[in-house]
């Protein structure tokens, strides 16, 4: 006799879930147990946990074959996920389960051996997959149900044990819907930022370029002596940028929730991503990737800041596989299973040393480099890396007397205020303009009609590129640099002076 079952689950592909049919059918006498529908090792390993779980909580494993399928067949399923699906198909299969799901309600969830259901990667992309495809209410772990639950219009029920799940789905048990108010959640989780550039002594002129460079989102280079500050006022930058939206922290949390980033407690993700990856870092820990793609940290870093100490140490294939994802602000990783598109719409921070040693040009300490190791090491970074790279800054080492005065600079909330300002300003100019937000995406033609230039600053930049040695593709770095300059007064035009502090943030240009 033929016993047949089907259940809900629900996958992950990219930052967006799917739909998968978990198929249970029990036939003949002879003990088996098998999974198809492309599983991984941990989805095979499945049938240990499932087999543990089912007779520690008081249940029993059937006899005869079970073949468990997972449709669609041909999408490769990985991770634990699948489990709590896979039990209940089988109690329902074998019987013992008298009212099994129905086709409005998807299960989700990793067993213990004992039976307790644990949390999984994706919580809210799942339910949010599970909600777009008609599902009207999803079981998943108690931990996961909180961040589930930010998907509204679906019932998320979370549970701790599959004992409770099969009291759940019989009547036995009632158990309310877990319930989450957006708004009131993410304004108790936005807290201010706990490194505060006032902490920074000295360098005024580099915390007037990290304003600039985060009102209009440019991307920045520090370059300097050890000991100067570089890291400590990189670190700083989230905290003047601009709090997250809604929409920006729901989507922040989909991709953080994806790479298991965020603890239990936490549901939603209120504060901009700051990473910092060591220079050691691969171009897949970068960029992303996997037999089935996992997001990089240029995705983890979304909507926040991406900080690349050290850049002339990163290995050159590591380097260059960034450019276009800071053009296009995604990436895709293609393998033979899948091609998936992460966002990676991030602000990019670096610093360097200005030698191998550190101390070229200091007027303090002498250089021990000669000339071929200092071009050496300066060529690691490429032309089109640093084409993309708006501010590129001298930071020199901050003079004792500085370093003794107790108090610091201006505070981060100061400077916030200022870069909000800016921000509100260019997302005015730019709301009938499709994908552009800051000034820092703005080009060819639209950087004409939206930074035009009086002669005086023609003449100005003209002089610039011609005496100073600047670049021609430094042109528009620095007119898009005196726009953001001029949205930080309040300026509706771009006059001489925001050229020439723009001017000032092109110090490669200057050198080369």
């Amino acid at each position: 006799m033929r016993r047949y079952s089907k259940t809900l689950s629900a996958a992950l592909l990219g930052i967006d879930g799917y739909l998968v049919e978990v198929e249970v059918d029990i036939h003949g006498v002879s003990p088996y147990f098998i999974t198809v529908g492309l599983p991984d090792a941990a989805v095979k390993e499945s049938r240990e946990r499932v087999q543990s779980a089912l007779t520690n909580s008081g249940f029993k494993m059937p006899d005869g074959k079970v073949t468990v399928n997972l449709a669609p067949a041909d999408t490769r399923k990985e991770g634990p996920i699948y489990d709590l699906p896979i039990a209940v198909g089988i109690l329902c299969a074998s019987g013992q389960l008298l009212i099994p799901p129905d086709s409005k309600t998807a299960v989700v969830g990793e067993l213990a051996l004992e039976g307790t259901v644990r949390p999984v990667k994706g919580a809210l992309p799942l339910a949010l997959a599970c909600r777009q495809a008609g599902i009207k209410s999803l079981i998943i772990s108690k931990e996961n149900a909180p961040q589930a639950a930010l998907a509204e219009g679906i019932d998320v029920y979370g549970i701790e044990s599959l004992e409770e799940v099969v009291e759940l789905l019989n009547g036995s048990l009632a158990i309310p819907p877990t319930e989450v108010d957006i708004d009131q959640l993410f304004r108790a989780g936005v807290e201010e930022y706990p490194l505060d550039m006032a902490e920074v002594k000295g360098q005024e002129h580099a915390k007037r370029a990290l304003e600039v460079a985060a009102a209009g989102s440019h991307n920045i280079l520090l370059i300097g002596p050890p000991g100067s500050g570089k890291t400590m006022m990189a670190r700083r930058l989230p905290g003047i940028l601009p709090p997250l939206t809604l929409d920006e922290a729901l989507e922040a949390t989909k991709i953080h929730s994806i790479a298991g980033n965020l603890p239990a407690s936490q549901a939603l993700l209120c504060q901009r991503p700051f990473r910092s990856p060591h220079h050691t870092i691969s171009d897949a820990g970068l960029i992303g990737g996997g037999a089935m793609p996992r997001p990089g940290e240029i995705s983890l870093a979304h909507h926040g800041v991406l900080f690349l100490d050290e850049l002339p140490e990163l290995e050159r294939n590591v380097l260059e596989a960034i450019r276009q994802p800071m053009e296009d602000g995604m990436v895709t990783i293609s393998r033979a299973a899948a091609n998936i598109t992460y966002p990676a719409n991030f602000m990019l921070a670096t610093s360097m040393n200005p030698c191998p040693c550190g101390f070229f040009g200091s007027p303090t300490r002498p250089c021990t480099c000669s000339p071929p190791q200092v071009a050496r090491y300066r060529q690691r970074v490429s032309g089109p890396v640093l084409d993309r790279i708006d501010i590129h800054l001298e930071v020199p080492a901050v003079p004792f007397d500085k370093l003794t005065k107790e108090v610091g600079g201006e505070p981060s909330a100061d400077i916030r205020r200022r870069v909000s300002a800016a921000r509100k300003t260019q997302l005015e100019r730019f709301q009938h303009l499709s994908g552009i937000y800051t000034n820092s995406q703005i080009s060819g033609k639209l950087l004409r009609e939206h930074c035009p230039l009086d002669e005086e600053c023609k003449t100005l930049l003209a002089r610039a590129v011609d005496k100073l040695g600047l670049s021609a593709r430094a042109y528009d770095r620095i007119t898009k640099l005196a726009r953001t300059i001029a949205d930080l007064e309040g300026a509706e035009s771009i006059s001489p002076h925001h050229i020439s502090e723009g001017i000032q943030y092109r110090a490669l240009d200057r050198e080369m």
